[in-house]
This record gives structure tokens, sequence and C-alpha cells, in this order.
């Protein structure tokens, strides 16, 4: 072993995709011995050579997670007596300098910019959000100054901490190219469907998607993978139109995911263009490419220069069925076409969008740090 390295979450899944079966599978795999803390009071087990550790469900509201849960998380994190302690939410920031006076390595890994992710609240006016932000970016700063290191999920949240933490590297959320070798496009002239795969909400765009599959022409349904996670917005969508093409799947594993992959012709990522999204990787997109289908993507700036510049698929106003609707019939009808836009999609996962090249990243940091 090249060193005992501690994940610690109080709000994600054990299985998180960034967490666990990347970063925390990669250090075990790497020889450093891994454990991953977790609050879902679904036992401790081992996996993929990581110790999950369990402190019990989280029980209460948002201020019972963000106190208890975090005590329970920190207790169990010293009990492990590690070298390296990486958090991945932002309550959790409130035991790093805990852990650090006790000789601890902290690492904070920042998945969004809390500060901005703020303002999008919609259950907060935009007076109070305004100073709840204010008030986060003062705090993040205060203790992320304090701290080892700082993991970036994207190069714009590294710029942001690079003026407040020197250590701090961008280790993007790109696809594991293992996850996706037996790529088989053979069927591709047979596909009939498209797919959204991810969390489910307003912002996401799962109204104007809907209502878009009640425009479309294309002969198959909309596969939809993933929770809901506001349940007035479910309650609404199902009563569209556009609901009879949807084939509601829920959460899907990674084999789940990969077979609602092998039977879509696109994939859908039209997500609304609030402010945490701007700069924002959504790893459904790079996972779509990987797979080898064009994707469907909101007019974002940022995802429109890497969508155009490999010509991978097609952006759209997020806001419009209509546009939304056009891309489908589109792809649909020009198969030929929509298999050459996910084969250049795919070979631009390959050589740059791809978690071997983040991986080297988090070794490299790790191996500073130990």
């Amino acid at each position: 072993m090249v060193g005992k390295v501690v994940h610690l979450t109080s709000a994600h899944p054990r299985f998180d995709t960034r967490i666990f079966v990347k970063m925390c599978s990669s250090l075990a795999s790497m020889g450093f011995e891994t454990s991953l803390i977790v609050a879902d009071g679904l036992g401790n087990c081992r996996k993929n050579n990581v110790l999950i550790i369990d402190v019990g469900a989280k029980q209460g509201g948002r201020i019972s997670r963000m106190t208890k849960t975090v005590y329970k998380v920190y207790k169990a994190a010293v009990a492990e007596d590690a070298d390296v302690y990486h958090l991945h939410d932002p309550e959790l920031l409130s035991i790093a300098l805990l852990l650090k006076y006790k000789g601890k390595k902290v690492i904070f890994d920042a998945h969004e910019d809390l500060p901005v992710q703020i303002l999008s609240k919609p259950y907060l006016s935009p007076r109070v959000a305004k100073v709840i932000s204010k008030i986060a970016e003062i705090y993040e700063s205060f203790l992320c100054k304090r701290i080892d290191a700082v993991v970036a999920a994207t190069p714009f949240i590294r710029d942001k901490f690079l003026k407040i933490n020197s250590t701090t590297v961008d280790i993007n959320n790109f696809p594991k190219v293992e996850e996706f070798i037996n790529i088989d496009t053979a069927n591709f002239s047979q596909r009939e469907s498209c797919c959204y795969i991810g969390g489910i909400t307003k912002v996401r765009g799962i109204y104007e998607i809907v209502a878009a599959m009640e425009l479309s022409k294309a002969n198959g349904n909309l596969l939809l993978a993933g929770n809901f996670l506001e349940k007035q917005v479910q309650n609404e969508v199902v009563e569209l139109a556009g609901w009879t093409k949807v084939d509601e799947l829920g959460w899907l594993n990674r084999e789940g995911i990969q077979s609602v992959l092998g039977h879509s012709f696109a994939g859908l990522v039209t997500l609304h263009p609030i402010e945490n999204y701007k700069d924002a990787l959504p790893v459904k997109m790079f996972e779509y490419m990987a797979s080898g289908i064009p994707v469907i993507a909101s007019n974002i700036p940022l995802w429109k220069e890497i969508v155009e510049t490999d010509n991978c698929g097609i952006c759209v106003d997020p806001y419009s069925s209509n546009e939304i609707s056009d891309a489908m019939n589109f792809l649909a009808h020009n198969l030929e076409i929509a298999k050459q836009m996910g084969a250049r999609g795919r070979n631009a996962v390959l050589e740059k969008y791809n978690w071997r090249i983040e991986e080297a990243k988090l070794l490299q940091l790790y191996s500073t740090l130990i």
C-alpha cells in the first residue's frame, strides 16, 4: 500500500459515479488503502477493494444532515486514522480544520460552484439567495485556504479556487472508456428511440422534452432513465400528451444504462441555462458520446463549442420543444448521419474526454500529499 485514504460524503449515494466508480476505485487499483464513508443505512461492505463504512441513514431535514450526520461522518473518519481525507460535500468543510488539527491531509472536492448554485435555488427569494451565497463564498474561501488541496469538477471551478488555494486541480467527470469498449453500432439503422439519462427536474428540461415527444415523428419512444427529484414536476409531466411516448425506466445500474444507450439513436442533455449549468460539463453528454450516439444539447456556449468542434450532435434552444423535436426528427430520419456524428463523438472521448487522463491527475495529486 502507498498510503491510507478516506473519502467522505454525507449526501451522495455509496456507488456515486464520480466518488466510488471513478475516484475510490481508481485509488484502490493503484494500491492505496481506500475507504468511503457514507450515510445511507445500507450497512458496511467491500467492493472494488474499497471498504464502504456506513454511519446510518440520514434522518430529519437539511439542518439535521448538516449537523448530526456530519458529526457521525467525522467520528467514523477519525476512527480510520488515514493519511488523506477527501471531502465531497460543502457541509463537510465544517470538519476540515478538525482533521487538519490532527495532522491529517485534507482535500475538498468542489463538485459544483456552491455560491452560484445557491443563487439558482427555487425555494429561496433572490434577496435571500444573494445573502446566503455571499456567506457561502466567505465560508468556503476561509476554509479552503487552510486545507491541503482542492479538486474541482471543471476547469471553470478550478480557476476560481486557484485564487484561494494554489494546490487546485481540475479532475473532470469524464467517462471510463472501459465501460464503453464493447460498443456495437451494427444495429444503428434499426434504432428508433432517443434517451435521457440522469436526475429528472424542471431545470433539466423535462417539460420541454416530453412536449417535444408529442411533436416527434420518430417511431420510437423516449427512454427515460432516472428518478424524478421533484414530486410536483412528476405529477404534472405525466399528464402531458407527450407522456404516452415515454418509457419511464427509473434508476438504472451501469449495465442498464449501457442497454439504453445501445438502443438509442440520440441522447438528450437539454438543461436550462441557469448559472449553475453554464460552465458545467455534464457527464451524461460525454457518456452519450462515448457510446457512439449523437447528442441533442442545450446551446450553452461551452457545450456548443464541444459539440460543434467535433460535429457530434445538434445544439438547440432548451426552452423550445419545437427545436428539440426538429433535432429528434432529423436524426431519426437520417440514421447514417446520426451514426457518423456518434462515431466522431466517441473518438473525441477516446482522445481527450476520458477518465484515464483524469485518473493520472488524481494520482499525481495524491503522490504530492503522501
